[in-house]
């Protein structure tokens, strides 16, 4: 079993925290860095450690090495790329948006994922959030299965005409 440990993320913790995020994009999105989807990836001191209301949180193994990453900013998805009734429904600044849910191939489906959301739902509770949402690409193995055990699927693109950006939509109760 891997012992692990979630902790919001310093200064010392952005480079582990960057390369498990490029890793995830190149690997398992296939997309690479894509600026206008990735910019906070680049720099997550100022996406996510700075910002009031924003965190980072990562996941340390036993030897210290970041496994995993979550984050939680104010903004909500914009229109467009994404559905104008979405917009209008998860605003920015009362909207916890959940980023960047990433755990290294070789310590997935040890609940680490589950305990970052849990933790950043806690970060959401105490930052007076109305609504968390997030978007998944259901492409990813796993993604889909796993939003739908924690949260309510409230826009699947694949069935807008012509499939939108194949992206669903996902509100997350934050007294979970």
């Amino acid at each position: 079993m891997c012992e692990f440990i979630i902790r919001t993320a310093g200064p010392q913790d952005v480079d582990g925290a960057r390369a498990v995020m490029l890793d995830t994009v190149y690997r398992d999105f296939g997309s690479g860095y894509v600026p206008r989807w990735h910019a906070d990836i680049i720099d997550p001191a100022a996406a996510y450690l700075t910002p009031d209301r924003h965190t980072l949180l990562v996941a340390l193994d036993a030897d210290g090495e970041v496994i995993g990453t979550g984050a939680l900013d104010s903004r909500g998805p914009l229109h467009p790329p994404n559905p104008a009734h979405l917009a209008a429904r998860y605003p920015s600044g009362p909207t916890a948006q959940l980023r960047r849910i990433y755990v290294r191939p070789g310590h997935r489906r040890r609940g680490i994922a589950r305990t970052l959301v849990a933790a950043l739902l806690d970060f959401a509770a105490g930052h007076d959030y109305r609504a968390v949402y997030l978007h998944t690409d259901p492409a990813v193995p796993g993604a889909e299965a796993f939003w739908r055990s924690l949260g309510k699927a409230v826009h699947d693109e694949r069935d807008d005409p012509g499939g939108g950006q194949g992206i669903i939509h996902f509100e997350i109760p934050i007294g979970r």
